[in-house]
């Protein structure tokens, strides 16, 4: 077995020296060929090893889960670069000069630009990323590439890159262009005219209907799709441009007459906007649209319960009041999403001495008191198919890391459905800053930096794990999705809350967690004890630990013999003497909290085992006398 583990360290120390060579060997291909001119390819050759490579990546993902092929698809080692970041474009589009293909130049951001292209071959899905050809003129299903970046992939190949999807703009069909276009030029005038408008939007649906009708699905929803488009841009986008597409969706599709069937659908309408705020948290918009359906539809039981379900939220939010046993019931699965509203009012968010951002008590806090419920901005399950973990390497710091990849397209994709989330996001720490003014959108709509949201999930994500640490002042615990932070001690008005981020019980291994991770020193208490034990003594205390847990793994508690819990005795006291008494007064010795938890467990199952026995003895001793009394 030691051989074996070996083994693996010297393959993974290899890949690691294999991946930073890769990366710099490309840096200083790109850096010898900045500039240059875009060189010719062959047409055909390029689109039929798009096609071959989009043939195989279909056939990977399409097979049987449990197949050699599609198990060897999924474990290949999935590297990411990352640590180059640039801004998003946020230009108009009419403001973008016109490039061709031949205008590239290697290794450059082409600011100010905008090249248009179509599609030439089927687009190749990978695990993390897409790659297709395309040709230098114009047609349907044209793409148009805002301040396109001319680079070379991991391989070498020259490639146009799209980081931000807000770089690339997609024109499926020119008539709803061109349809959108006429009627905001045309401005008011023509938004009073709702006839010529429904007219419109009745020919999208018709062809909808007409494509559902033969089962062309795909054709049903595109036609769908394009009639609400052309309603959420003519109708609703200057009257409420940072709205959610959904919530704008369901504003457009209001008819506004006073007839039974119209009332119903704009119920329909409205209940849809209702449930769309409600999934974002915002539960006063929620309940604004709950009231505006009751008064059109006002026997609606469905909309009668959701009002409910709405004010019930809006009481969780005000006052923390949870029924906590409710709630679990309803969450029976670990991996769930928890139908309940954020508290925190008792906290406070500012700027700590020498730590950046903390949270603060806004009042005094009792032991076993709410500090703070919330929850989950967004959650992806391991086994969801977004899950994705990848390894980064990190060009600014020369690290590697996991990297939650899959959460962090999630998040990517949801703030795009919702511009009203994109600032709340992007005001949370990360590195990387990127550009406020990218925050507002353009005329297409939302901009989201996607260098940024990576930047924020490395360092404000959490792992869905349950914590209790006596050096804190709060633990917390999640319920799915959902996570409650009850206070340990007295938290007077004012004081920073602090919480365990990284349980590993050994120094070392904590502070480059610590450091790695979320990039800071850790200076609480238990940390700034330990830095100053010596180096000897910390490796005796290891080695003590990991004796402990060796024998906790051979030794299992329960019928635990005497002789046993001596030894796990000793160890305990062992593993204390390596803790200096004055300087770990009140703080907890996390080294031995794993061998003192196993001795609890054997000195109650033996406890227990005694009662029996004495109460077998003393029965059969009283069934005695009675036999001698008869």
């Amino acid at each position: 077995m030691a051989l074996q583990k070996n083994r693996n360290i010297i393959l993974l120390t290899e890949e690691d020296a294999r991946i930073r060579n890769k990366v710099k060997d490309r840096i200083q291909k790109c850096s010898e060929l900045a500039g240059r001119s875009r060189e010719p390819r062959d047409p055909k050759s390029a689109i039929g090893q798009a096609a071959s490579a989009s043939l195989m990546a279909d056939m990977a993902t399409s097979s049987d889960p449990n197949s050699i092929q599609a198990k060897r698809w999924r474990d290949n080692l999935l590297v990411i670069i990352v640590g180059q970041p640039y801004f998003p474009c946020i230009v108009p589009l009419l403001s973008l000069e016109p490039m061709n293909l031949y205008d590239l130049r290697m290794e450059t951001h082409h600011r100010g630009r905008r090249l248009t292209v179509r599609g030439a071959s089927p687009v190749v899905a990978l695990t993390a990323t897409s790659w297709t050809t395309i040709r230098d003129e114009l047609g349907d299903g044209i793409e148009r590439l805002e301040e396109p970046y001319f680079t070379l992939t991991e391989q070498g190949e020259a490639t146009l890159r799209i980081d931000h999807p807000s770089d690339l703009i997609l024109v499926k069909d020119p008539v709803i262009t061109r349809d959108i276009t006429s009627a905001n030029n045309e401005g008011s005038g023509y938004l009073k005219d709702t006839e010529a408008a429904v007219k419109k939007v009745t020919e999208y649906k018709d062809k909808g209907n007409i494509a559902l009708k033969h089962n062309e699905l795909l054709l049903a929803h595109t036609k769908y799709m394009e009639g609400l488009v052309f309603m959420r841009e003519v109708k609703v986008s200057e009257e409420f441009p940072r709205r959610s597409r959904f919530i704008a969706d369901a504003i457009a599709a209001l008819i506004a007459k006073e007839d039974k069937r119209s009332k119903e659908l704009d119920g329909q309408a409205l209940f849809r906007a209702s449930c769309a705020a409600y999934n974002l948290g915002e539960y006063q918009e929620s309940k604004a649209f709950a009231r505006e359906q009751l008064k059109l539809t006002p026997l609606d039981k469905d909309a009668r319960a959701n009002l409910r379900r709405i004010e019930n939220r809006l009481h969780e939010q005000g006052h923390g009041t949870y029924d906590i046993n409710a709630i679990r019931p309803s969450s029976p699965q670990l991996y769930s999403r928890v139908d309940a509203a954020t508290f925190v009012r008792n906290t406070n968010v500012g700027d700590g001495p020498g730590r950046g951002r903390g949270l603060f008590a806004t009042c005094n806090i009792k032991p076993g008191q709410i500090v703070m419920c919330e929850k989950a901005f967004c959650v992806v399950w391991g086994q969801e198919s977004e899950a994705l973990t990848a390894i980064t390497y990190d060009l600014r710091d020369d690290r590697i890391r996991l990297s939650p990849i899959g959460l962090t397209k999630s998040i990517d994709q949801m703030l795009l459905r919702n511009p009203p989330l994109i600032e709340r996001v992007m005001n949370l720490y990360g590195d990387y800053q990127g550009n406020i003014e990218s925050m507002l959108g353009t005329e297409h709509g939302p901009v989201v930096d996607v260098f940024r949201v990576h930047d924020i999930v490395s360092r404000d994500t959490f792992g869905l794990n349950n914590q209790h640490n006596e050096g804190s002042a709060a633990n917390k615990e999640y319920v799915g999705d959902f996570m409650v932070v009850r206070a340990t001690r007295p938290i007077s008005a004012g004081e920073e809350i602090y919480i365990s981020y990284d349980q590993s019980r050994d120094y070392n291994v904590r502070s480059m967690a610590l450091m790695t991770t979320w990039g800071f020193d850790c200076h609480c208490p238990l940390c700034a004890a330990e830095k100053l034990d010596d180096v000897a003594m910390r490796k005796k205390r290891r080695d003590l630990a990991s004796e402990a847990d060796a024998f906790e793994e051979k030794k299992h508690w329960v019928n635990a013999k005497q002789l046993s819990v001596a030894k796990a005795q000793r160890l305990a006291r062992a593993i204390d003497a390596m803790y200096d008494s004055q300087r770990y007064n009140g703080l907890p010795c996390t080294a031995t909290e794993g061998i003192r938890e196993w001795l609890a467990k054997a000195r109650s199952r033996r406890e227990h085992y005694s009662y029996a026995t004495l109460f077998y003895q003393y029965a059969t001793m009283l069934e005695i006398m009675l036999c001698v009394i008869k």
